[in-house]
């Protein structure tokens, strides 16, 4: 039986694009990790599809996952518009590339050994482990500004 595990993820930018950070929540049998990085010139999107990938590739083995994110991007990407991606040879309905391909692509192979339920939840209202996850990638963000 594949271990339960929960992820939160999150992504900030500072400008658009501009410096930014994406940051993880990880919970497993009531124990929290947390994960953060960041780039000094990216887009949000690009650090939101980065958190849920690198909280993906923390994890040892394959498992059963809960991963909540507040980017609908991320939530319906992966959902709902990658197997036409992949159908199209990564072009999108107007037929020009997708954008982020090569995230999309890693974030795509992260998922091949687990078991996901992806979860969308309203940013910035309140809920614990969303606002921990935004804390992070905007810390990470931070560690990305130009000094």
């Amino acid at each position: 039986m594949k271990k339960w595990v929960e992820l939160f993820t999150d992504g900030s930018c500072k400008g658009n694009p501009g410096p930014g950070g994406w940051g993880v929540l990880l919970r497993y049998q009531g124990h929290e990790k947390r994960l953060h990085g960041g780039e000094f010139m990216t887009t949000n999107n690009r650090m939101e599809l980065t958190a849920a990938i690198q909280g993906l590739a923390s994890l040892k083995r394959p498992c059963q996952i809960k991963l909540t994110t507040d980017s609908q991007y991320v939530r319906k990407g992966i959902m709902e518009w990658i197997n036409q991606w992949k159908r199209k040879n990564w072009l999108n309905a107007a037929r020009q590339p997708v954008k982020n391909a090569d995230l999309w692509q890693q974030l795509d192979q992260c998922t091949k050994q687990h078991e996901i339920e992806w979860h969308w939840i309203k940013g910035h209202s309140g809920h614990r482990e969303n606002e921990i996850a935004d804390e992070l990638a905007n810390l990470g963000a931070v560690e990305h500004m130009p000094r």
